[in-house]
C-alpha cells in the first residue's frame, strides 16, 4: 500500500502493465518455438514462419515488452538461419 493516492494508483498500473508485458513476451516465445519447429521439420515453410516471427518481434518491441535493439538482433539472426538453410539445401 502506498503512502498516497497517486502511489496506490501507480501500484495498480504497474500490476496491469506487468501482466501485459508477460502476455506479450509469452506470445513471442511461442512464436519463436513454432519457428524453430518449422525450421527443423518443414524447411520449405521457413519463409512464411519467418514473417510471422518478425511480426511478433516488431509487436513486442512496439509495445515495449522487449527492447527494439533486441528485436532487430533476433530478426537478423533468424533471417541468417533461414539463408543458411537455403544454402545448405542447394548444395546438398
Amino acid at each position: 500500500m502506498g503512502h498516497s493516492l497517486s502511489a496506490d494508483k501507480r501500484e495498480r498500473q504497474n500490476v496491469v502493465r506487468a501482466l501485459h508485458n508477460k502476455l506479450n513476451r509469452s506470445t513471442l516465445k511461442k512464436e519463436l518455438k513454432t519457428f524453430d519447429k518449422v525450421l527443423k521439420e518443414k524447411p520449405a515453410d521457413a519463409q512464411t514462419a519467418l514473417s510471422k516471427v518478425w511480426s511478433a518481434l516488431d509487436r513486442a518491441a512496439r509495445k515495449n515488452a522487449i527492447p527494439k535493439a533486441r528485436a532487430d538482433r533476433k530478426k537478423a539472426r533468424l533471417a541468417l538461419a533461414v539463408e543458411r538453410l537455403k544454402t545448405a539445401s542447394k548444395s546438398a
